[in-house]
């Protein structure tokens, strides 16, 4: 049998101090050292406690949630429902209420970020599904206020810009484009490059007079580009391309210039209410920016533009079934070009046969009430 060292008694006695209770008097040094030992277990014991109280960032934000609606005397929430809209009534009375030149012919590309950041689940459920619903609110809620306007849907995924509806002035076409949830599965890294030179060479053909916007809605960190975007931010700039950005996850430099550079809107989405009320303040057209004299000396406005439009005849049900020139298919009802007597499903749309714009004129009386707002009123 081999002799016990020292250093192994000392190894058992070191471990039998700890297991004493301290307030036991001993003598030497393990005395010390147990304590030390028993101090810091529960330094670490109480540091657990105090972790296992805490909640996450995000569960803390979702349960405050709640407490911004109070009950009152009664047990109602009648009053903080009515103090909820009243501060959304404010928020409105803050706009221009003066006459502003906007331009009422509207074509807007609405950019969806279709990468892997958008599953994340900050925003509830996830980004993806939060942005789809709005998105379909939005489109609504534009085509209602810009009776005039076309949209386009372009996605951004796994480095490519995707297109994933035409430009169109028939919101039942847009909204059928992000219907199917499974084709446009988020993946991959987004690319805002290739999805702004899709976007900006889709509005390429449009005439001076009908405005050029582009809505991103990002919730990535990071873009994959094939080449130098502030060309292409350049070249938007050149063409009167106006960017706007609703941003979930934080501001970006290269967002930030691309609203900038554009004289667009930039906003960071804070939470699901923030969201909506940025993405919303895009509905009403933007005012046209006054342009510098020749000269010098102040600014004056772009000369007014006169443009064709024609109003169309409709024809009943109960008409013969004919060819439309939009779609290539036998329909009875319809609507008849004025200069070409060209068939077209809906309206407002050009003519595919001779380009005229066709409208009718409750659209044509709806676009105008941007241009002359109604005067905020008084509460009584």
């Amino acid at each position: 049998m081999p002799p016990r060292r020292d250093a192994d008694f000392m190894d058992v006695e070191f471990e039998s101090d700890i297991s004493l209770d301290d307030d036991a008097d001993y003598d030497g040094k393990g005395k010390g050292k147990g304590k030390a030992k028993v101090t810091d277990k529960k330094k670490k014991d109480k540091g657990k406690s105090k972790a296992k109280d805490q909640a996450y960032t995000w569960e803390a934000n979702f349960v405050r949630s709640w407490e911004t609606v109070q009950e009152d005397e009664s047990g109602s929430l009648q009053g903080s429902v009515e103090e909820l809209l009243a501060r959304g009534r404010r928020r409105r009375l803050l706009a221009p209420a003066s006459a502003i030149r906007r331009t009422i012919i509207r074509h807007l590309v609405l950019l969806l970020d279709l990468s892997s950041a958008m599953m994340d689940r900050d925003m509830r459920p996830t980004r993806f599904d939060l942005m789809l619903q709005y998105a379909r609110e939005f489109i609504v809620e534009w085509f209602d206020q810009n009776p005039l306007g076309q949209m386009g849907i372009v996605g951004m995924r796994a480095g490519i810009g995707e297109r994933i509806g035409e430009m169109s002035g028939n919101p039942q076409d847009v909204l059928k484009a992000i219907s199917e949830r499974h084709k446009m599965e988020p993946t991959g890294e987004p690319s805002l490059q290739n999805a702004i030179e899709m976007a900006r060479s889709s509005m390429s053909h449009l005439p001076a007079h009908s405005s050029r916007e582009i809505l991103i809605l990002f919730g990535s960190l990071t873009t994959c580009d094939p080449g130098n975007i502030h060309d292409t931010l350049d070249a938007c700039a050149q063409s009167k391309t106006r960017i706007s950005v609703v941003a979930l996850a934080a501001e970006m430099k290269i967002c930030r210039d691309l609203c900038d550079k554009t004289g667009g809107q930039f906003g960071v989405a804070m939470n699901e209410g923030h969201f909506k009320d940025l993405l919303f303040e895009l509905v009403p057209p933007p005012a046209q920016r006054s342009l510098p004299r020749p000269g010098g000396g102040g600014s004056a406005n772009p000369t007014a533009d006169l443009m064709m439009m024609g109003f169309p005849s409709r024809l009943p049900d109960t008409s013969p079934a004919s060819l439309c020139v939009c779609h290539s298919e036998l329909k009875s009802e319809g609507f008849l070009c004025p200069r070409c007597q060209a068939k077209v499903c809906d309206v407002p749309t050009d003519c595919d046969i001779c380009g005229l714009m066709i409208v009718s004129s409750p659209h044509l009386a709806r676009s105008y009430h941007h241009l002359f707002p109604v005067q905020p009123f008084t509460p009584v």
